[in-house]
C-alpha cells in the first residue's frame, strides 16, 4: 500500500486529536503544524516527545500519543515544509469572531491558505475543519488557494469543508463515534476525503455540498446555544418565583420526547459563544437576506448575561448580610469553561472577573481562583492556584463557576471553618440549597429562589 503524507494545520483541541488518530493508521504519516509562539509554541517539543498537552480527562489520548510520537508516524514542526508533498492538509485554525463588531477575523485562516498555496501541488485535497461562516469556503478559501498556486479547485486539487463535533473531556470519542459530514465541492472531492476519514471514523460518513455543510455546523451549535439560552431565561424566571429550575427540569425530562438543557454561571468554549455571530455573518454577507436573525441575537445576548446575573446574586446575598463590597476576598472555584478540563477558552469565569472588576474598581478587592486542571498560561485575569485551602482561606464570598468533579465532595463543616465569610454562589447546581443553608452558609444558586420551600427537593 502506498504512503499517504497528511499535514494537519493547528495543534489544539482539533488538530492534536485528529492527527494522532490519523498517524495510528497503518501508512499514514502526519505532520502537525504549529506556530512557535510564547503561549502556544511548547506544545511542539511536548508532542514531539510522545506529552500530551491537555490537562483533564481526555480517555486514550495520552496512550496514543505517545504510540504514534514513539513510531515515527506524528512529527510536529513549525515549517511548512512538508506541504511540498502532502496527499491532505486538514486546516484546524481558530476563527475567531471580534468581541466588539461580532465579524469573524479570519487572519489565521487567511494565513495558513496563503502557505499552502505556496505549497500546494496538484492531487492535493484540503480539508477545512476549521468552523467558518457560511459561504467562507467557496468566497475566501478558494480564491487564495486558487490565486496564490494557480492551480483549479476541482481539477488540480480539491477542497472540502468537514466540520469537527468535539467536546473536551471526550476528543477522541466525538472523531471515532460521531458521523462525519463532508462538503467537497464534487464528487472526486469527496470520495478522496471519505477515504480519509473512513480510516479513523466509525459512524456514516454524511456527504452533502459545501454551503450546506457550513451551514449544518453553525446552525447545529446555535441550537445548542439558543436552548441554553431557555434554559437559563426559564431559571430567572423561577428564581422569581421561588422555586427550583433543576426540579422542573428534571420533572419535563421524564417525558422521552423531552430534553431541556441546564442553566448556569454562562456558556463557554470556542464555539457556541461565536458561531452564531458566525451564521448571521455569512447570511448578512453572502445572501439577499430578508429578515434579521433575532432568536439566536437575543439568545446569544442572555447567555452572555449569566456572568453579570453571578453578581446579581453575590450583591444579594451582600445586602442580606449586610456586608459592604469592600476588603474582601473573593475565591472563585473554576476557571475552565467545562468540567474537569484544563480549555479556558471563552470561560465565564473571566467575564465574572471583568463585571466585577468594571463595577468596584475603586474597592478594594482580592480576587484569587482555583481550578485542578487549568495552569497559568492559560490564564491571567486573577490569581490562579490549585491549592483549594489556600484559594478558601479568608474568602468572603465563594463562586463556583464550574462544576468540577472534586467540588461535590467539598466537606461543608471543614469549608466553613476556612473562610472569612460563610457565602456560596452557585453556578453550577453543585450544593443542595437546604444542606448548605444548614450548614450555616448563605447561599444563592442560579435558577432557584432564595425563599425556596424547604419541602421542595434541592
Amino acid at each position: 500500500m502506498d504512503r499517504t503524507n497528511i499535514v494537519v494545520i493547528g495543534m489544539g483541541y482539533v488538530g492534536i486529536p485528529m492527527a494522532a488518530l490519523l498517524a495510528d493508521v497503518d501508512n499514514f504519516y502526519v505532520t502537525g503544524i504549529q506556530r512557535r509562539s510564547k503561549r502556544s509554541g511548547w506544545k511542539i517539543d511536548w508532542l514531539n516527545s510522545g506529552k500530551n498537552p491537555f490537562e483533564g480527562e481526555e480517555p486514550g489520548l495520552d496512550e496514543l500519543i505517545a504510540r504514534v510520537a514513539k513510531n515515527g508516524k506524528l512529527k510536529v514542526t513549525d515549517k511548512y515544509d512538508d506541504v511540498d508533498d502532502a496527499d491532505f492538509i486538514l486546516v484546524d485554525v481558530q476563527t475567531p469572531v471580534d468581541l466588539d463588531s461580532k465579524v469573524p477575523r479570519y487572519e489565521s485562516l487567511k494565513e495558513v491558505s496563503k502557505e499552502i498555496s505556496k505549497h500546494n501541488k496538484k492531487g492535493t485535497t484540503i480539508i477545512i475543519e476549521s468552523t467558518v461562516a457560511p459561504g467562507t469556503t467557496n468566497n475566501i478559501v478558494q480564491p487564495i488557494l486558487e490565486e496564490g498556486s494557480g492551480l483549479k479547485r476541482g481539477e488540480d486539487f480539491y477542497l472540502v469543508f468537514s466540520f469537527e463535533r468535539l467536546m473536551p473531556g471526550k476528543l477522541l470519542e466525538y472523531i471515532t463515534d460521531m458521523e462525519r459530514v463532508i462538503g467537497g465541492g464534487c464528487e472526486e472531492a469527496n470520495n478522496r476525503a471519505k477515504f480519509l476519514y473512513g480510516k479513523v471514523v466509525k459512524k456514516e460518513l454524511r456527504v452533502t455540498d459545501t454551503l450546506t455543510a457550513e451551514l449544518t455546523k453553525c446552525i447545529e451549535n446555535t441550537y445548542r446555544d439558543v436552548n441554553i439560552a431557555f434554559a437559563n431565561e426559564m431559571a430567572l424566571l423561577c428564581e422569581d418565583f421561588n422555586r427550583n429550575i433543576f426540579e422542573i427540569i428534571e420533572l419535563i425530562n421524564q417525558r422521552d420526547d423531552r430534553m431541556m438543557h441546564y442553566p448556569g454561571s454562562g456558556v463557554g468554549g470556542h464555539c457556541l459563544t461565536k458561531d452564531p455571530h458566525l451564521l448571521e455573518y455569512g447570511h448578512r454577507t453572502y445572501t439577499e437576506h430578508k429578515f434579521n436573525s433575532d432568536i439566536l441575537l437575543k439568545a446569544r445576548d442572555l447567555n452572555d448575561f449569566m456572568p453579570r446575573h453571578i453578581i446579581e446574586l453575590m450583591e444579594d446575598t451582600f445586602r442580606e448580610s449586610r456586608k459592604v463590597v469592600d476588603n474582601i476576598k473573593i475565591t472563585l472555584l473554576g476557571i475552565s469553561y467545562k468540567a474537569n478540563t484544563d480549555d479556558t477558552r471563552n470561560t465565564p469565569t473571566e467575564n465574572i472577573v471583568k463585571f466585577l472588576k468594571n463595577r468596584y474598581h475603586s474597592h478594594n478587592i482580592t480576587f484569587i481562583a482555583h481550578d485542578p486542571y487549568v495552569k497559568p498560561r492559560d490564564y491571567n485575569a486573577t490569581e490562579l492556584t490549585n491549592d483549594f485551602n489556600k484559594a478558601v482561606s479568608g474568602a468572603d464570598v465563594l463562586i463556583f463557576a464550574t462544576n468540577h468533579s472534586e467540588y461535590y465532595d467539598i466537606d461543608l463543616d471543614d469549608l466553613k471553618s476556612k473562610v472569612k465569610t460563610p457565602i456560596i454562589i452557585d453556578g453550577r447546581n453543585i450544593f443542595k440549597k437546604k444542606l448548605v443553608e444548614e450548614k450555616g452558609f448563605t447561599y444563592r444558586k442560579v435558577g432557584e429562589g432564595s425563599n425556596t420551600p424547604t419541602h421542595i427537593p434541592s
